[in-house]
C-alpha cells in the first residue's frame, strides 16, 4: 500500500477536529496502560463502538495520561485503507512515528475485522509490549472462545448493543431518580419507554426528531446487515432464502422458531431450503448481531440443541420494518427484555412444558428464577401466564418469581410463593449490578 495514503490517514487524525459530544455509555473504562490484554469492542453496526472508543480516548486524554500524539487512531472501513494488508502494519506505524515525532503508545482499531489475518496482527503487536490495543468489530467472532484460544489469554472484550434504555434517557437528558418515579413526572420517563419501545435504541435513530427518518435509518442497518454482514462475509448464493427468513423473523420475533417448520413451509410453497442452510444463515445472522437466540432450558445439551429456538431481534427498532406495533406490543415487550438479559451478558433459557415461561435465569449450568413476560394481567391471559410460570418453578424447583408487565405492579401468589408483578421500564431503570430483590 502507499506510503502516501497512510500518511493521509495518520495526519487527518492527529491534526483532525476535537472529539465530539458523547453520551458516555455505561459500560467498563479499564486502564489502559501497556502492556495489558487486548481490549475487543463487539456489537452491531451504527451501536455506538465508535464512540465507545472515543469515550475511552477522551477519557486518556482528560486524565492527562496520554496526549493526541500517543494515541492512534484507525478505521478499517475507511475506503483507502481497502487495500491494506498485514505487512503495511509497520508502515503505518512509520508513519506514525514520522508525523507525531514518536512511535504510539495506543492503538485504537475500529472494525478491525476487515483486515486480513487481523488476529496474527494483534498477536504480534501485542507480543511487542509497546502498546495498548483497543479495536472493535461487527461480528460476534470478536466474542468467542476462538478468537481467545487464537490469542491465546491475551484477550478481554466489552459488546456495545444499542442505547440500553437508561442510555436512552441520558441522551435526551431526561433525568429521574426513585422518588421521581413515584410522582406523576414519571409519565415523561413512561414516554420515552413508549419511543424507545417502538423505535429502539440506535444512538443515531434515537437522535432523531422525525419517523420518517428513523425508519429509513432502520432500513438502512438492515440492508447493510443483509448485504455486507451475511451475504458479502459468508459468500451467501441463495440469497432468496436468507431474504424469507430475514422477513420471517421481522414478523414473527420473540418466538419459537423451528427449522423443521420453516423448512416445510418453504417446501408448500415450492421454494428451497434444507435445514442445514437455514440452520447456517441463522447462525450468520446472530453472528451479524442481527438477532439472538435463546435454548429450551434442559439440563441436557443434546435436548438442548434439538429443540427449537426463541429469536429475538437485537434492537426493537427493526419490528417497524414488520408488523403493526399495536399487533405485536407484547412481544416488543419480551424482546426488550430479552436484549437487556443480553447487555447483562445473562445466562437465560425459555421453559415449555404443557404450559411456556419465557425466561429460565440461570447461575451457571443451574436454574435459578422463572420470569414471565407480558403486556398486562387480565381475565383473558393471567390463568395461562401464571400456569406457565408455576409449571417452570414446579419442574425446576424454583422460588422467587417475577412477572414484568407494561404498567402493571404488586404480586401475585404463584405455587405458595409471591411473584413480584413490575414494569419493564422499572425493572431496565435498575443498576445492571443490583439485585432485584
Amino acid at each position: 500500500m502507499e506510503a502516501a495514503a497512510l500518511q493521509r490517514v495518520v495526519a487527518e487524525w492527529l491534526r483532525g477536529p476535537a472529539l465530539p459530544e458523547l453520551t458516555p455509555r455505561e459500560l467498563p473504562l479499564p486502564r489502559l496502560e501497556p502492556p495489558r490484554p487486548i481490549l475487543a469492542i463487539a456489537g452491531p453496526r451504527r451501536s455506538g463502538k465508535t464512540f465507545y472508543l472515543f469515550q475511552l480516548i477522551e477519557r486518556l486524554l482528560g486524565s492527562g495520561k496520554a496526549v493526541r500524539e500517543d494515541i492512534l487512531f484507525v478505521d478499517f472501513e475507511d475506503y483507502r485503507l481497502r487495500d491494506f494488508a498485514p505487512e503495511d502494519m509497520d508502515r503505518l506505524l512509520a508513519a506514525f512515528h514520522q508525523l507525531a515525532g514518536r512511535p504510539p503508545r495506543y492503538l485504537f482499531f475500529d472494525e478491525v475485522h476487515r483486515l486480513p489475518h487481523w488476529s496474527r496482527v494483534l498477536r504480534t503487536l501485542h507480543n511487542a509490549r509497546k502498546y495498548a490495543l483497543v479495536v472493535t468489530g461487527s461480528n460476534t467472532s470478536m466474542l468467542s472462545s476462538r478468537i481467545a484460544s487464537e490469542l491465546r489469554g491475551r484477550y478481554e472484550d466489552v459488546m456495545v448493543l444499542p442505547f440500553s434504555f437508561r442510555e436512552f434517557l441520558a441522551h435526551r437528558r431526561i433525568s429521574w431518580d426513585e422518588a421521581m418515579l413515584s410522582t406523576p413526572e414519571s409519565g415523561l420517563v413512561l414516554k420515552a419507554f413508549d419511543e424507545y419501545l417502538r423505535w429502539g435504541g440506535f444512538p443515531e435513530v434515537a437522535s432523531s426528531p422525525d419517523e420518517r427518518e428513523k425508519k429509513g435509518l432502520l432500513q438502512s442497518y438492515f440492508e447493510t446487515t443483509y448485504y455486507r454482514d451475511v451475504i458479502d462475509r459468508c459468500r451467501i448464493r441463495a440469497r432468496t432464502l436468507l431474504d424469507l427468513l430475514m422477513r420471517n423473523i421481522l414478523e414473527s420475533y420473540a418466538s419459537l422458531f423451528s427449522i423443521s417448520a420453516f423448512g416445510a413451509q418453504l417446501k408448500a410453497g415450492g421454494l428451497a431450503g434444507s435445514k442445514r442452510s437455514i440452520a447456517d444463515y441463522l447462525r450468520f445472522l446472530e453472528e451479524a448481531f442481527f438477532v439472538a437466540t435463546l435454548e429450551k432450558f434442559d439440563y441436557s445439551p443434546r435436548k438442548r440443541m434439538m429443540n427449537p429456538k426463541k429469536v429475538y431481534l437485537t434492537d426493537t427498532g427493526f419490528a417497524v420494518l414488520g408488523g403493526a406495533f399495536s399487533e405485536n406490543r407484547g412481544h416488543l415487550l419480551e424482546n426488550v427484555v430479552a436484549v437487556e438479559l443480553l447487555r447483562r451478558r445473562a445466562h437465560a433459557g425459555y421453559f415449555k412444558g404443557e404450559g411456556e415461561c419465557d425466561f429460565i435465569i440461570q447461575k451457571g449450568t443451574r436454574p435459578a428464577e422463572a420470569w414471565q413476560v407480558c403486556w398486562e394481567l387480565g381475565p383473558r391471559n393471567e390463568k395461562r401466564e401464571l400456569k406457565g410460570l408455576s409449571e417452570a418453578m414446579s419442574v425446576l424447583g424454583l422460588k422467587m418469581p417475577l412477572i414484568l408487565t407494561y404498567l402493571q405492579e404488586g404480586t401475585r401468589r404463584v405455587n405458595g410463593e409471591q411473584a413480584r408483578v413490575m414494569p419493564v421500564w422499572r425493572w431496565l431503570l435498575e443498576s445492571p449490578s443490583r439485585s432485584r430483590r
